[in-house]
């Protein structure tokens, strides 16, 4: 019997590999961009990024828990996919348009999504809401740091 968190955990890969969207020479665009001397810790990006979507997908698993199949959870539901798709959207779409302003609105658009998620989990469960926390304190991260890169690059807003 398939359970839902392994339904919950699939479209959360499947919905990642959307990174894979990416063109060598968009990456190459990126790799050129002038970054803050602050920004040491570029290399453990993709690990925190691991951890915050396997946070979301439990989150996402408690909340379909506690009322399976209901509207409202389905809709909860439509509110994690739509999270995870403008996170995962951020990568391919700065990069294929050349353009850390779009990067900086996805970004502000994932933590606004972010909050309003948290605020509509916590009622039905604070494990939830206390999951997403990894995503509300990281996405502010790197939203700021990619408007940060805007003022080192400005030919690339």
């Amino acid at each position: 019997m398939i359970k839902p968190w392994m339904v919950i955990g699939g479209v959360t890969f499947i919905v990642a590999l959307g990174t894979a969207l990416m063109k060598p020479r968009d990456t190459i665009w990126g790799v050129h961009l002038r970054r803050p001397d602050w920004l040491v810790f570029e290399p453990a990006i993709p690990f925190i990024w691991t951890i915050v979507f396997v946070a979301g997908a439990a989150s996402a698993t408690i909340v379909w828990d506690k009322d399976p199949g209901s509207l409202k959870t389905w809709l909860l539901m439509g509110l994690y996919l739509l999270l995870e798709i403008v996170t995962v959207a951020y990568i391919p779409m700065t990069l294929r348009l050349r353009s850390l302003k779009i990067g900086t609105i996805l970004g502000g658009s994932g933590v606004i999504l972010g909050v309003v998620l948290a605020l509509l989990a916590w009622p039905i469960s604070g494990w939830a809401a206390a999951l997403l926390l990894p995503y509300l304190l990281w996405s502010p991260v790197g939203t700021y740091t990619t408007w940060e890169m805007i003022q080192l690059n400005p030919e690339a807003a």
